[in-house]
């Protein structure tokens, strides 16, 4: 009797529409320290930050995202980086508070265009929360991440709000700050990652729940590679991530990179410059128009 082999053929992946808050740089500058990467003594050169951002905007748009943009205020140099803003799930926002007081005021400035977008469900963040900064939305599932910025209590008041459970990570590099530094969320099941910013236990935690995971090198790391965006197949990422661009393709991802050298030198990427609108989880995507 002849064996027969049964080849399974995986799905091809399929990039989901997604709608984006950003602010532009208007304002963007260094001139305080608060993370590794900030050097006010470091010259900034605020029109190549608006030409990247708008490289990056025209980007999601050109593979079909919808971009708000709010507006930056005088003062609020680090307001450009929206993802840290709060989070947006379903018809429930929450804004957030920062730790620093050099960017609290950002809370109540984006607090106040949610409420004029008309976000009824929306409240400011009681605990210490700098929204996707800390808070990336993996399927139903919230990582959450402590250490540096978010307190856990926030990861238990975001669990109760968004009726989403919480699973919370330790960092432990100062390099990495915030979660969306040291890992990328690129599907609903799957996510890359650079282990050493973890605590053992959080390392074992993320082994065990993303075991097809792409481990990113020091070399991605530390241009923050994984600061990153997808929609499913398409990732938006540092154009300077070439070991990350690799695996990504072997997975059946499209890497696209995008250089924000210029944000970098206040530590932020791709993804601290996008805050998703995310629909809720146990809804149906709405698929990219081809």
């Amino acid at each position: 009797m002849t064996s027969v082999t049964t080849l399974r053929i995986e799905p091809a992946r399929q990039p989901t529409q997604r709608q984006f808050v950003m602010c532009r740089p208007d304002h963007f500058d260094v001139f305080y320290s608060i993370n590794p990467w900030m050097n006010p003594q470091e010259p900034v050169d605020r029109a190549l930050a608006l030409s990247q951002w708008e490289v990056l905007r025209a980007t999601f748009e050109q593979y079909g995202h919808r971009i708000e943009v709010v507006p930056g205020e005088s003062g609020l140099p680090d307001m450009v980086f929206a993802a840290n803003s709060g989070l947006i799930v379903g018809d429930r926002a929450m804004s957030a508070r920062f730790t620093h007081p050099e960017r609290a005021a950002e809370g109540p400035a984006y607090h106040r265009w949610f409420a004029q977008r008309g976000l009824t469900e929306l409240i400011g963040a009681q605990e210490i929360n700098e929204g996707e900064g800390d808070f990336l939305l993996v399927g139903e599932r919230m990582l959450a991440a402590t250490g540096f910025r978010s307190s856990i209590a926030a990861h238990r008041e975001v669990e109760r709000y968004f009726d989403l459970p919480v699973v919370s990570l330790q960092l432990v590099d100062p390099r990495f700050y915030h979660l969306d530094t040291a890992l990328m969320v690129l599907d609903d099941t799957n996510v890359a990652y650079f282990p050493p910013a973890f605590s053992a236990e959080s390392q074992a935690i993320l082994a065990g729940l993303y075991p097809d995971a792409i481990r990113a090198t020091d070399a991605d790391a530390v241009v923050l590679g994984l600061n990153g965006v997808s929609d499913g197949l398409n990732v938006f990422i540092s154009s300077r991530a070439d070991n990350l661009a690799s695996e990504l393709r072997g997975q059946g991802y499209n890497p696209v990179g995008v250089d924000l050298s210029e944000l970098l030198k206040a530590g932020g990427g791709v993804k601290c410059c996008t805050l998703e609108i995310h629909d809720d989880p146990r809804r149906a995507p709405t698929a990219v128009a081809s």
